[in-house]
């Protein structure tokens, strides 16, 4: 597993239809990426784990999905609009812009090689700048939403006063994010065009400290879901000095990606900053009244907060593999069951046989009626089948042959094995 490369799983990526460079027939356009459809499939089902795991099976979550559109004031509200910057330098020679924080040399330009041509860092706003309506003033500017969190904290008070739930409570959302990255790389780890699940988790202040460790815990369930080496995982105490101006703590939970150890998702503790500046600046009450009692106060927010992508990076790295069947080489994705894209493959051993080709569709469509994910090929001999699943992370391939004429049962290879059995058709899952 240490050997492998970002350029393994790019390559594999975009060969069997996961991911794509956005806008690629036309040149592409940096920082962003398209989902091919296994890759909106394995997307599609990490969202769906998310949600059931920390919003369907839970009664203390509410889900919101906001408008990607919201009033300037919410990200002036925010510190966004002042604030939410990374240093960009220009070299003076060829007029390439970076981010000076991740230059590897910060006198040499990664562009054209030439020393001592920055200049001054200087902050850079990273969100997308709009216009809202025909008319171009201060007036309706807005900004393409640089994080989902603050469509949450304005719906906070709609959602107190139409449900009123007890304290401790969350709002969880899903859903597009935008960043004007100056250097937007690794793949889809840092692009500018991006998906979040946030969960903002309001409590007692008395309590913060017990509800974190609670999030803490959860933060590794979440990375046993998604298949991912408890010893790739690792948790950053992020430092004082390094904490963000609206978190009292905050641990980043860290994975040995191909490019080295980076962040996975983040849990801060936001005190009462984000619904008191929502409070300031709308004029809008955000205290909660603890129910058949007077005491009132604004909640503080502990949040976990999930990229869907490096989520994805993160799978397919840890599902990456590669060994040697038959004296060649065999490339697989090892996922987990339910994240995989296709759930089973159904192949009739020769195409040409009329007989085994009837009786292929027919436990092919009762399969996809069942399951959805299922995948009909037909193409090439039955070696080159399952070389293409294995390299999909298809779990399960079921070859109709002969004998299933005969006696009602399949041969079902296993994708991690290889290792095949004949199973009784009424007895597939």
């Amino acid at each position: 597993m240490s050997d492998i490369k970002l350029d393994d799983i790019v390559s594999l990526a975009k060969r069997r239809g996961f991911i794509y460079q956005g806008s690629d027939v036309y040149g592409g356009l940096s920082g962003t990426w398209d989902y091919g459809p296994l890759g909106v499939a394995l997307k599609r089902n990490i969202l769906n784990l998310w949600w059931h795991m920390f919003v369907d099976s839970r009664d203390d979550m509410y889900g919101v999905d906001a408008a990607i559109l919201m009033n300037q004031k919410a990200w002036q509200a925010s510190g966004h609009v002042d604030t939410f910057t990374d240093p960009l330098v220009e070299c003076s020679e060829c007029k390439g812009r970076f981010r000076a924080d991740k230059l590897d040399n910060p006198n040499k330009c990664p562009n054209c090689g030439k020393e001592g041509t920055f200049g001054e860092a200087r902050p850079f706003n990273m969100m997308f700048k709009t216009m809202v309506g025909p008319v171009e003033s201060d007036a309706a500017v807005s900004y393409l939403r640089p994080e989902t969190a603050q469509g949450i904290f304005t719906n906070y008070k709609n959602v107190l006063d139409s449900f009123y739930p007890d304290l401790p409570f969350g709002l969880a959302q899903q859903g597009k994010a935008f960043r004007n990255e100056i250097s937007p790389r690794d793949f889809i780890f840092r692009s500018r065009e991006f998906e979040q699940m946030e969960i903002e988790w309001f409590v007692d202040p008395a309590n913060w400290e017990a509800e974190f460790e609670r999030w803490r815990l959860l933060g590794h369930e979440w990375c046993r879901a998604l298949g991912l080496p408890a010893e790739n995982v690792h948790e950053l105490e992020v430092p004082a000095e390094e904490l963000a101006h609206y978190s009292k703590r905050t641990i980043d939970f860290e994975y040995d990606f191909p490019i080295g150890r980076e962040e996975l998702f983040g849990l801060a503790y936001r005190t009462d900053f984000d619904l008191s500046n929502v409070a300031r600046v709308s004029g809008k009450n955000m205290e909660y009244t603890i129910k058949g009692t007077n005491t009132k106060f604004v909640p503080h927010v502990i949040e976990p907060s999930f990229g869907v992508e490096r989520a994805l990076m993160a799978v397919l790295s840890a599902a990456y593999r590669e060994d040697e069947q038959g004296g060649e080489k065999r490339i697989y994705l090892a996922l987990p069951e339910h994240l995989a894209p296709v759930k089973y493959c159904v192949s009739p051993l020769l195409k040409n046989k009329p007989e085994l080709v009837a009786k292929a569709r027919e436990v092919y469509e009762a399969l996809k009626k069942k399951h959805g994910a299922v995948m009909w090929d037909d193409n090439g001999n039955i070696g080159k089948r399952y070389r293409r699943q294995d390299e999909i992370g298809t779990p399960k391939c079921i070859v109709i042959d002969f004998q299933t004429l005969e006696d009602n049962t399949v041969t079902v290879r296993d994708r991690d094995t290889t290792e095949q059995a004949r199973v009784d058709i009424a007895k597939l899952q």
